[in-house]
Order: structure tokens, then C-alpha cells, then sequence
């Protein structure tokens, strides 16, 4: 018998309706998504308010000065004084201009490089592990933060550190707002946590900074001209050139930016640390989350090992990024409104939103509304990857979601080439948003 959400919503007490959405947005989130999307597509709650349909999720999230993220605010670092970083920005000169600069410094023609860099990686750490490894912390995170590292160039420290940056930055942002229904104590907590992460991670860039500017400035033109010399020797034998180390700290610091382009240092510094917080814990979330969602189900286990072994990785991809329909990050994207707006208007659910309103666009309903995909409750890794709202939509999506398309899969493909692969104990999230603990065995 199909379980009506709607009819034990409506007759909860008033204090009881909103908490009764969160459990099941956690726990049974596809069954309720397909009664809301059926009977109530625009759910108006004490707390907040939900949409359900791809279409009105689009249109909220196409305006982002009505619909913003001024919830990122406070944690993000904004200021009277500072201007914090470029996603607490709703398309105003400074995103529109740091996303731009930013996307050219993530240049996708690096993506085999990183692909192969995650490979290698990856490789060592389960080689090392002997068979059996709690994942979380020793693969799902630490593959990242490697890659954070390498490729980001956030190096010279205990990559511990910056596992614990990334953790409560994401908390605090993402799982410590009003909505999350958290106590004061926790709340409290996780702030208190955050502030000191982000006290540790100012003072790690600015010396990050001076190190690479040295590096930039002074190593780089002394070896500079020896390598012209020897790459013009080279180019006669017919070798290929030499380069400098790179990655994307020292080529925002390499690039000479014009006055008025207003990209001065402090700004890629506050780049620099936004590239961390938007790589680890969100990683590590979904890569743990795509392995159980193959584990889980056997027939799809053998499907996503036999892609995995194919030297073309387009098979492995598409069924993790499927599997990631069924179990995203976050069921959701939270916005809130600037002024007073009338969604879906014209329209039997035509609902108005006042202003100062909290607002969840259920992206994981939006991605098995029928207007999207056909047949969206069957498990199909051919389907079109614009629909897919697991790297956001519109000016807000993902920064480095190219860099994540390249990650992601990889660290999934070299765990399902492990054999007899096996979960010793069930994930477990000890209370929180986050996978903490996810036991493998293999041969």
C-alpha cells in the first residue's frame, strides 16, 4: 500500500509538519517527491517552502536576484568590510567576473592530467591497504585532498588539515541553516568549529601566497632562462620541452591582471581557499555514496565492474552519474527571496512567495519529474546529462564540476576493480550529514 505523506502532513500539529518533511526528504525521499510532484507540487511549509517540478525549479534558480543565496552569506565570509568569496555573490560584477577568471584557470584541457593524477592515487592507497580499508577518510577524502594539493597547488601542509577545513566549512554552510532544524548547542558548535577552521585556513593561505609568489617571481625567472636554453638544445635532438611545475595557484599568480580587471591578490587567495571547500567533502559524499548504491544492488555491481575494466571510462561515467539521480549530495538547493514572487503563475498551483522566504528546490524530485526524463524511476545511465542537477544549475552551478566529472567516476572505477569486492559494515553518517565510516574488503 502506497504511503500517503500528504494525508499524515496535513494532520500533524503545526509545530510537527515541517520536521515530518525533513525525516522523509532524508529517508524516504523518492516516494514523497512522487506524491508532492502528483498533489502538491508547491508545498508551503512553516519553515520553508518546497518545489517539486523540473519547471518551477528551473525558473527559481534562473533568477538569481530573486531567488538568492543570501543565506551563504554570513558563512562565506561577507562582510561590511569583506566581500567574501564569489558563490555568496548573486550575478553582480564580482561573480560574473571571478567565475569567468576562474573557469579559464580550471582549463578542461587539463582533465586527462587530473584523471590521470586521481588514478595514481587512488591506485597507491588501495595497493597499500591489503585488501580491507574504512573508505571515508583514507580514500573518499584523502583522494581529494591529494588533488586539492597537486593539481590546486594548496601544498606544504598535512593534508589532514585540510580535510577538517573542507568538513566544516561545507557543515556550516550547508547543513547549519534554519531548516536544518539543528539545536542551539549544535548549532553553536558547528559555527564555533568553523570560525576556528577559518582562522587556520587564512593564515595557510597568506603563507601559501608568499611562498608561491617567491617561487613565481624569482625561481621561475632564474630557471626560466636556463630552460629556454635547454629546451632550444632539446628541440634539436627532437625531445620534448621541458615546463615548469604548475598547477592553479602558481597560474593565477603567473597571469598579469590589468587594474581595473580588480583581481588583486587578497582575491586569489580567498579563489585559492574556495577551490578546497568546494572539492573534499563534497567528493567524498558522493563517491561513497555511488560504491553503496552498487554494493547495494549486485546486478548493477557486475554491470559498473565490467565498465570499469573497458580502457573507454564513457560506460563508468554515465552509471555514476545515474546512480547519483537516486542518491545525490543533497536532495536539494536552498535559496531565499529578495522580493515578493508568484511561481508557476497562470497555472493550477500558482503559489505566491513572500519576501525574506526560505525556499528548497527539491533538485532530486527535478530528476525524475517526467518532463525531464522518460521512465524516470528506472535506472537508465543513457540519459541526457542536461537534466541533471547534480553540479546546480544556471550562474550558480559548479565551478570545478569538470574537474568533479573527471574525479568522481575515476575514484569509483578504481574501487570496482577491485575483486570480490565487499562491504564489511553498513555506511554509517554517526548523526550527520557526512558519511563517516564505510568498511570495504576485497582480494
Amino acid at each position: 500500500m502506497t504511503k500517503d505523506y500528504l494525508k499524515e502532513y496535513d494532520a500533524a500539529a503545526e509545530a510537527d509538519k515541517y520536521p515530518l518533511v525533513q525525516k522523509w526528504m532524508k529517508t524516504e525521499p523518492l516516494p514523497f517527491f512522487k506524491q508532492l510532484r502528483a498533489e502538491r507540487p508547491v508545498l508551503v511549509t512553516p519553515e520553508c517552502t518546497l518545489l517539486a517540478l523540473f519547471t518551477d525549479i528551473r525558473d527559481c534558480l534562473q533568477m538569481p536576484k530573486i531567488f538568492t543565496v543570501d543565506l551563504y552569506k554570513p558563512k562565506m565570509g561577507v562582510t561590511d568590510t569583506d566581500e567574501g568569496y564569489l558563490m555568496a555573490h548573486d550575478d553582480d560584477a564580482l561573480h560574473y567576473r571571478e567565475k569567468s577568471i576562474m573557469q579559464g584557470m580550471l582549463n578542461r584541457d587539463d582533465l586527462p592530467r587530473v584523471r590521470e593524477g586521481i588514478r595514481k592515487s587512488a591506485q597507491k592507497i588501495l595497493d597499500d591497504a591489503n585488501g580491507r580499508l574504512d573508505i571515508v577518510d583514507n580514500y573518499t577524502r584523502m583522494v581529494p585532498a591529494l588533488m586539492v594539493q597537486e593539481y590546486f597547488g594548496l601544498d606544504g601542509i598535512d593534508p589532514k588539515k585540510l580535510l577538517k577545513w573542507s568538513f566544516w566549512n561545507q557543515y556550516n554552510t550547508f547543513h547549519n541553516q534554519p531548516f536544518d532544524l539543528n539545536s542551539k548547542e549544535k548549532y553553536d558548535h558547528i559555527v564555533s568549529e568553523h570560525g576556528k577552521c577559518s582562522v587556520e585556513l587564512v593564515d595557510y593561505i597568506t603563507v601559501l601566497m608568499v611562498r608561491k609568489i617567491l617561487t613565481v617571481k624569482i625561481k621561475d625567472r632564474i630557471l626560466g632562462t636556463g630552460l629556454k636554453v635547454l629546451n632550444v638544445l632539446r628541440a634539436i635532438c627532437k625531445k620534448d620541452p621541458v615546463v615548469l611545475k604548475d598547477d592553479i595557484v602558481k597560474r593565477m599568480l603567473r597571469t598579469s591582471f590589468a587594474e581595473q580587471v580588480d583581481f588583486p591578490l587578497t582575491r586569489i587567495g580567498t579563489n585559492a581557499g574556495g577551490l578546497l571547500i568546494g572539492s573534499v567533502e563534497t567528493t567524498s559524499q558522493a563517491v561513497a555514496q555511488v560504491i553503496q548504491y552498487f554494493i547495494d544492488r549486485p546486478e548493477l555491481l557486475v554491470k559498473a565492474k565490467a565498465a570499469s575494466r573497458q580502457e573507454d571510462t564513457a560506460a563508468i561515467d554515465a552509471l555514476v552519474w545515474e546512480a547519483l539521480r537516486f542518491v545525490p549530495i543533497s536532495p536539494y538547493m536552498f535559496r531565499q527571496t529578495s522580493e515578493d514572487y508568484t511561481i508557476a503563475k497562470g497555472t493550477d498551483r500558482e503559489t505566491a512567495i513572500p519576501k525574506g522566504t526560505n525556499v528548497l528546490t527539491l533538485t532530486q524530485s527535478a530528476m525524475f519529474d517526467t518532463y525531464a526524463y522518460d521512465n524516470p524511476d528506472d535506472f537508465n545511465p543513457d540519459r541526457n546529462w542536461y537534466h541533471n542537477f547534480n553540479y546546480g544549475f544556471a550562474s550558480h552551478d559548479c565551478l570545478g564540476k569538470y574537474v568533479g566529472m573527471a574525479m568522481i567516476p575515476e575514484m569509483v572505477r578504481q574501487i570496482m576493480l577491485r575483486d570480490d569486492l565487499k562491504a564489511v559494515l553498513d555506511m554509517d553518517y554517526e548523526d550527520g550529514p557526512f558519511p563517516e565510516k564505510y568498511e570495504l574488503s576485497w582480494k
